[in-house]
C-alpha cells in the first residue's frame, strides 16, 4: 500500500516507478443547489455573464488536466480522455465527470478535482443570481483498474 509519509514523518510522493500500466478510470459525481428562480435563469440561456454550462465543463476539463498542480503530492497525469456532463434541474445543476488514462496511478483526484472547479464555476457565473447556492456533496462513484481493484459507491 502507498505511503505520504517518510520514515521521519515527513510527507511525500509515492513513487509509483514500480508499479505496472494499467488502464484508469474515475467517476465523481457533484451538485449546486440554488434557487429556483437562478436555475430558471440558467437554463434560460439569459445569464448576464454567458454560458455558465459551457464555461464549467471547460473548467472541469481544465482542472482534470492540472489536478497535480492543485493537490500535492497528486503526480501529474497524460489523460487520455475528460468529459464533464452537466444535467439541469428545477433546483440547481448535477456534475458528473468522467476521466481515463492508461497509467501507474489513478484518476480519482483528476474527475474529483473536475467536478469541484465545474461546480465552483457555476456559483461564480450564478451568484449575481442567488448567493446562497450551496455546492455539494462531491463524491467519487466509482473507479477501476490498478492494483487495489474496483470500486463502486454502495446507493
Amino acid at each position: 500500500m502507498a505511503v505520504h509519509v517518510n520514515r521521519r514523518g515527513e510527507a511525500w510522493m509515492v513513487d509509483v516507478g514500480g508499479k505496472a500500466v494499467t488502464r484508469r478510470e474515475a467517476v465523481a459525481f457533484g451538485r449546486v443547489t440554488m434557487s429556483r428562480a437562478a436555475a430558471r435563469v440558467l437554463r434560460s440561456g439569459k445569464l448576464k455573464k454567458g454560458d455558465a454550462l459551457a464555461a464549467a465543463r471547460l473548467a472541469g476539463i481544465q482542472a482534470a488536466k492540472r489536478t497535480s498542480e492543485w493537490i500535492p503530492l497528486c503526480h501529474p497525469l497524460a489523460l487520455d480522455h475528460v468529459e464533464v456532463r452537466l444535467t439541469t434541474r428545477i433546483d440547481g445543476v448535477c456534475v458528473e465527470a468522467t476521466v481515463r488514462t492508461s497509467g501507474r496511478t489513478g484518476v480519482e483526484m483528476e474527475a474529483l478535482t473536475a467536478v469541484s472547479a465545474a461546480c465552483l464555476t457555476l456559483y461564480d457565473m450564478l451568484k449575481s443570481e442567488d448567493r446562497a447556492m450551496i455546492i455539494g456533496p462531491i463524491r467519487l462513484e466509482k473507479k477501476s483498474g490498478g492494483r487495489s481493484g474496483d470500486y463502486r459507491r454502495k446507493k
